[in-house]
């Protein structure tokens, strides 16, 4: 990505990792009703998913964007390093554009 276009989506890029993040811990616990993480409920992260795996990736669904719309972006920010995200084949560029596609104007101040 180019340094340019990373500090102009600065916000949604930290959004993009954050969710990166949480999609993978949505991931190691299967099933679990009614839990969330960070507002986001487990059915939306995992809906999320997969317009962040490659080589193909749909548009992200009404689902996946009405779940990370009300994610707690402060408790979002306190997962962005995790080293879960390359195991879990989610792409980091794909995430970077989703809540764009979303059409979230959202950002996270981490």
């Amino acid at each position: 990505m180019e340094a340019n276009r990373v500090v102009g989506n600065h916000g949604q890029h930290k959004l993009a990792v954050v969710l990166i993040v949480i999609l993978s811990m949505s991931n190691m616990m299967n099933t679990i009703g009614g839990q969330t993480i960070c507002n986001i409920p487990i059915a939306g992260l995992r809906a999320c998913k997969p317009s962040v795996t490659p080589p193909r990736p749909p548009p992200p669904t009404a689902d996946c964007c009405r779940a990370i719309s009300h994610a707690d972006m402060r408790c979002l920010c306190s997962y962005r390093k995790s080293p879960l995200i390359p195991s879990l084949g989610i792409s980091v560029p794909l995430a970077e554009k989703l809540p764009a596609k979303c059409g979230l104007s959202t950002a996270a101040k981490c």
